[in-house]
């Protein structure tokens, strides 16, 4: 063996030691912030849940209906994040193309939930035309009307959010999420009940909630960035009336195809939800625990899918073959790594995992006990292909490649997943595991696709790049 070649292989093993640690750090706050917002999230749904059976069954239907139109924009946003990454990777020290991208964020924001008002604001008719029962869409309809303001602070906190995060300092976005958590819960506390003088305003209150929370998030950020030395350079919100049309429509076309992908997943899941209660209240409440469980999980990939994003959108505007892929496969390597731990989990302890959510030991909750058991076997495999396509997909949107992605999501999810789950299901007889078989299969589909896609991007860029030194 060569001296060059002894000396080579542990300077690439640094290298990716030094990739791991950065994408680390640059994750964990990005995991624990979506951690954060997943847990207003569930304190909404635990204190509507007190009120009643009606309140929660009317505080679940609003809650899907506001999330779907919310989903999509929030996709269309999150093209500020590339941009930026990519323009600092040109430009490190670029302040006047990062402040027109944030600015244009802060435009579709404004341009997006325009429509998703005007949309929920129709949410009585909507439920009823669903087949609802009156005197749930009209309670529903209640809530989604004052949870619907919540959707643009959180939107314009988005924008801010993928500034910090390009500059890779995340943390601050976790700080914010973190009070904005304890605030959620005493809102609800006060608005909910009508504690400590105010309104007891049922699910209502639980709507404000959120958005009073969602406004203090977007404040606090907001004040972040205008005094903290490294963000107020920046003067983000100067201007912010001025035109920028060319970069507005950059965004568009970064970002609707990243909405139509969250659309896609997210309806999937809905529609699979809904399938289940066509089969009866056992395979429902098992695929609910499993669901939930496996959601968790998910905030893992998901942040590294969003720190991958920002390593690779900087190396991509470096013009850095060698980085590109050092960083895309740093992230994909350790968000299927752990994925592969917690499928592990899942077959090894299920029971124990179930019993976060009920009693094991009752008898009464034997049969879901035992579907959730078989779907926690299927959630395992679906781990590894969720975690796959949740890390790719970041990888891709990190080099602006977010048109293909949606198709392979929407042959994938609704050409495959979803059909076929509902043929094994219905017409075979294998109730909730065939729906379940469904959806690893419309994952593993979209997550190979979407890693071959990235090998043959990353090569053509490598190609591409050393010609042109």
């Amino acid at each position: 063996m060569s001296t060059h070649a002894a000396s080579g292989a542990p300077a690439a093993a640094g290298k990716w030691v030094a990739e791991a640690r950065a994408m680390l750090a640059l994750a964990w706050p990005m995991i624990m912030t979506n951690l954060g917002q997943t847990a207003m999230t569930t304190t909404d749904v635990m204190m509507i849940g007190r009120l009643g059976p009606d309140a929660l069954a009317a505080g679940t239907l609003g809650t899907s209906l506001y999330f779907a139109p919310m989903i999509f924009g929030l996709g269309l946003i999150s093209a500020t994040s590339p941009m930026i990454a990519s323009e600092l990777g040109r430009r490190s020290h670029s302040v006047r193309d990062v402040r027109r991208t944030v600015r244009q964020g802060f435009w579709t924001a404004l341009a997006v939930v325009i429509p998703v008002w005007l949309l929920l604001w129709q949410a009585e008719p909507i439920l009823l035309g669903m087949g609802q029962e009156p005197h749930l869409a009209k309670l529903a309809a209640s809530y989604v009307h004052t949870l619907m303001w919540s959707a643009l602070p959180f939107y314009l906190y988005v924008v801010l959010r993928s500034f910090i995060s390009a500059l890779e300092r995340p943390g601050w976005a976790l700080g914010t999420v973190s009070f904005a958590v304890v605030f959620n819960v005493l809102a609800n506390w006060c608005l909910v009940f009508g504690n400590l003088g105010f309104p007891a305003l049922g699910v209502q209150g639980s709507g404000l909630a959120t958005a009073l929370s969602s406004t203090f998030m977007f404040a606090g950020l907001a004040f972040v960035v205008s005094v903290e030395r490294q963000f107020r350079r920046y003067h983000l919100f100067g201007r912010l009336w001025r035109a920028d049309w060319p970069r507005f429509a950059a965004l568009m076309r970064l970002g609707l195809p990243i909405g139509a992908i969250l659309v896609f997943e997210v309806s999937i899941f809905n529609a699979s939800a809904f399938l289940m209660g066509l089969i009866g209240t056992v395979p429902l409440a098992a695929h609910a625990i499993a669901i939930q469980i496996a959601s968790v999980a998910f905030m893992v990939p998901m942040g590294l899918g969003q720190a991958a994003t920002v390593r690779v959108g900087r190396a991509y505007g470096a013009r850095s073959g060698e980085a590109v892929a050092l960083a895309g496969r740093t992230a994909f390597v350790m968000g299927v790594g752990f994925m592969v731990l917690t499928a592990l989990l899942m077959v090894s302890f299920p029971r124990l995992l179930i019993s976060g959510f009920i009693d094991v030991a009752a008898p009464d909750n034997a049969a879901v006990v035992a579907t959730a058991t078989a779907f926690l076997a299927l959630a395992a495999l679906f781990q590894v292909f969720d975690g796959a396509q949740a890390v790719a997909s970041g990888m891709l949107r990190g080099i602006h490649d977010t048109t293909a992605p949606m198709i392979y999501a929407a042959i994938g999810y609704w050409g495959v997943g979803l059909p076929l789950g509902a043929l094994l299901a219905f017409r075979f007889g294998f109730g909730g595991v065939g729906i379940w078989v469904g959806l690893s299969s419309g994952l593993a589909i979209v997550s190979a696709l979407l890693t071959v896609r990235w090998f043959r991007r990353e090569r053509m860029l490598t190609r591409t790049w050393s010609r042109g030194r």
